[in-house]
């Protein structure tokens, strides 16, 4: 019995194509739409490459990329077929093409599926991506000096002013390296040799933060020295008074703003993958349809349209009796019911009698 059985005159038919064929280029527009957000999403990872560890923080603008490639070629050639199938003489040119085409373009509807669902995956990898790169961004800090390094310093201190950051997940992370260059540092001071003596690793490490930590909108000119010891300050208790730098980590920052970037993207992903499915629906009915017409061979009459020619179960039956038989096409058939045609085939001699074989000479 036949999924979802719709019965269409000449009338609905004619007007299913018009539709559809909009769709479809309603559909391109989509594609360029879903191309556009990945080529989007990839820049803005890009211009913060260098404060992400190497990994698959790519995977989803590439595979929104290639979608939205995909989807404006599979739906140009869907607006065309659509266009062609109101009248019955050309559809005939596409009847063998049709169904290749409705299997294809569900396939690449599950791939835009797939790209939605994987924008709200993606989270983790970034964190960690995000957490790997500052952690050696804020440890390079320092080496203005060292070619590949140098422009490190200026990165981390835009993106700490831009994002409203400090550290990689919070100012305290600048107390455990060394942020202040050797060139800076007065080596014949001996507050700057006893500190120096006083780490087991040699380092010059100080309770404080680069002054790109600083909030501007604080009413408190900035403290960025000394921020744990009270003394060194009028007035000042860090554990009670709100601190006049960023506190928010810059993984934490970054992370939020991939995220809602990623969520809206996932979102018009999933509209775009319900719109496409509808317009594959469609392509289904009317091809049914217009299968059916051919056959009955009237076709200015009535025919009937589905999804499945038979129930769920039937055709996922059918379609494992495929599967299992591809690997048998060397063997032979007993589905049809058809023997070998080599079997039982009377031996001929072309009319010659009393024909004698050569034996094999013998080996000397």
């Amino acid at each position: 019995m036949a999924v979802l059985k719709v019965k269409f005159t000449k009338t609905k038919r004619d007007k299913l194509a018009q539709i559809l064929w909009i769709l479809n280029w309603v559909s391109v527009v989509s594609g360029i739409i879903l191309f556009s957000l990945g080529l989007f999403l990839k820049i803005e990872i890009k211009k913060r490459n260098e404060v992400m560890a190497k990994g698959d923080v790519n995977s989803v603008p590439n595979m929104l990329i290639s979608v939205g490639v995909i989807a404006c070629i599979i739906n140009f050639l869907g607006g065309k077929i659509c266009y062609d199938c109101s009248d019955a003489n050309k559809f005939s040119r596409w009847k063998l093409v049709m169904l290749p085409y409705i299997v294809c373009t569900f396939c690449f509807t599950f791939c835009i599926l797939v790209g939605a669902l994987m924008c709200y995956t993606m989270r983790n990898e970034l964190e960690e991506s995000l957490y790997l790169g500052l952690r050696d961004a804020i440890k390079f800090y320092k080496d203005t000096d060292i070619p590949g390094r140098c422009f490190l310093k200026k990165t981390v201190d835009m993106l700490q002013i831009g994002f409203q950051c400090c550290g990689n997940n919070g100012f305290r992370d600048w107390f455990a390296i060394q942020w202040v260059s050797a060139r800076y540092l007065n080596m014949a001071s001996k507050e700057v040799l006893d500190r120096l003596k006083s780490n087991v690793d040699g380092k010059f490490l100080v309770d404080g933060v680069p002054f790109s930590c600083c909030n501007p909108s604080s009413p408190r000119p900035c403290i960025q020295y000394q921020l744990t010891n009270n003394s060194a300050h009028y007035n000042y208790d860090f554990l009670t008074e709100e601190l006049n730098i960023w506190v928010k980590g810059c993984r934490e920052a970054l992370l939020d703003y991939y995220t809602a970037i990623m969520r809206s993207i996932g979102i018009t992903a999933l509209f775009i993958w319900l719109f496409e499915l509808s317009v594959l629906i469609g392509v289904r009915y009317l091809q049914t349809a217009m299968k059916n017409v051919l056959l009955l061979g009237d076709l200015e009459g009535e025919s009937d349209g589905w999804l499945l020619e038979n129930s769920f179960v039937e055709a996922a039956k059918y379609n494992i009796s495929i599967i299992k038989n591809l690997g048998k096409a060397n063997q032979i058939s007993t589905v049809s019911g058809m023997n070998d045609p080599n079997i039982d085939v009377q031996n001929t001699n072309c009319g010659k009698t009393n024909v004698t074989t050569k034996s094999i000479p013998a080996a000397s």
